[in-house]
């Protein structure tokens, strides 16, 4: 695998390029977003580029947020958040480019300067889902990650299933159910679940980080089951349960040139009261959690898993990074639960983890996706 990047130094009168690490946003991963952005604040070359940390607040206000990694971890079980009571701060077009402007009220605006890649870390709608992207794409800025088609598709996992199932890639079982159709046909949604069978999963078709999912074992968590996902998102998927699969996950990370790359897959396995990887076995409660990279698996499965993992990576038209999650079932054959465009990405995140089993540390996987970017134009490509 070929990790060289190419010569970054700047010339003597060059200056570095500018990185805008956004994060936060008005999901409910917000605080994840802000964890995930702690980490690669303190990883990011300082040698190499320029870094300005952009903060979105939970209602939606840019700031320019204070540089200060440690700021952004978990303390206990509690998340950070962004300082929505530091300077405002947006994208203005200049002739030379897009600069980056601190707008204080009753202050003439300051230029903060031209920004070359943003590095957007939001988890979730307004920031996962291609709304970002489009408002970056309309700005020619360049930035991480997929577009914005693979963004949208890639946030809402009932599309999804529909692409992947389309090229031909094996998916869950499920259907969609809206908080409207619950209203007006109570009895024939609960219908439909019986159909599909349990035990089931209910989860928001349009969250990430393991939020409002529950296990439904009988009819009469239904509702409850139900309920829960709503609270992130008047979608929600209800997918069989996969009993006796085991949970691998496997990372694709875009090349310069060529193909993109896959990681040694990785398997997931929660224990103490955590019936599924939810979100307090993610991200509170490691104790519990368990991460075998890699797999122990035979070898024609994950030659398998990986070549899978670019085919849906190339189905959604994903750039830069995805990370595949799949079921192995009992015997042996390989279904897809979903894809992440942005997935967790601290060190001790699952992505991040799989590129280091594979030969590739934290700062150099950071280095490889802002060169991917900074490579890249905006607009049809």
């Amino acid at each position: 695998m070929n990790h060289t990047s190419p010569d970054k130094t700047p010339g003597p009168t060059a200056r570095k390029p500018r990185v805008a690490v956004v994060f936060g946003g008005r999901s409910s991963e917000h605080g994840i977003s802000c964890v995930t952005a702690g980490s690669v604040l303190a990883a990011i070359d300082r040698d190499v580029y320029d870094v300005v940390p952009v903060g979105i607040a939970t209602d939606g206000r840019w700031v320019l947020e204070a540089d200060e990694p440690g700021r952004l971890a978990i303390r206990g079980s509690e998340l950070p958040a962004v300082d929505a009571e530091r300077s405002p701060v947006a994208l203005m077009g200049a002739t030379t480019g897009t600069d980056l402007v601190v707008t204080e009220p009753a202050s003439v605006p300051s230029v903060i300067g031209e920004v070359d890649v943003v590095f957007p870390l939001l988890h979730g709608p307004w920031g996962e889902d291609g709304t970002l992207q489009g408002m970056l794409e309309m700005a020619g800025v360049r930035y991480v990650g997929s577009g914005v088609l693979a963004s949208a598709v890639g946030m809402d996992k009932a599309y999804m299933k529909v692409v992947l199932q389309s090229a031909g890639l094996p998916v869950t079982p499920g259907i969609v159910v809206t908080r409207s159709e619950l209203e007006h046909d109570p009895v024939g949604v609960r219908a439909r679940i019986e159909e599909l069978g349990f035990p089931s999963f209910a989860k928001p078709a349009r969250a990430g980080s393991s939020m409002g999912i529950s296990k439904i074992h009988d009819v009469s968590e239904v509702e409850e089951a139900l309920e829960e996902a709503f609270r992130h998102d008047p979608k929600v998927l209800v997918e069989q349960s996969m009993e006796g699969a085991r949970e691998v996950e496997c990372g694709v990370l875009g090349t310069l040139e060529g193909p993109p790359e896959t990681s040694r897959p990785g398997e997931v396995r929660t224990g103490g009261d955590h019936e599924f990887y939810d979100f307090e076995a993610k991200y509170l409660a490691d104790q519990h959690t368990e991460i075998d990279i890699p797999a122990d698996i035979p070898a024609e499965t994950e030659q398998q898993l990986r070549a899978m993992a670019v085919r849906a990576f190339e189905a959604l038209s994903c750039e830069g990074l995805a990370r595949v999650d799949f079921f192995v079932l009992p015997d042996g054959s390989l279904v897809i639960n979903e894809l992440n465009t942005m997935p967790g990405f601290t060190p001790t995140s699952m992505y991040p983890q799989l590129w280091a089993a594979t030969g590739m540390a934290y700062a150099e996987l950071v280095d490889r996706l802002v060169q991917l970017a900074l490579r890249r134009d905006t607009g049809l490509r």
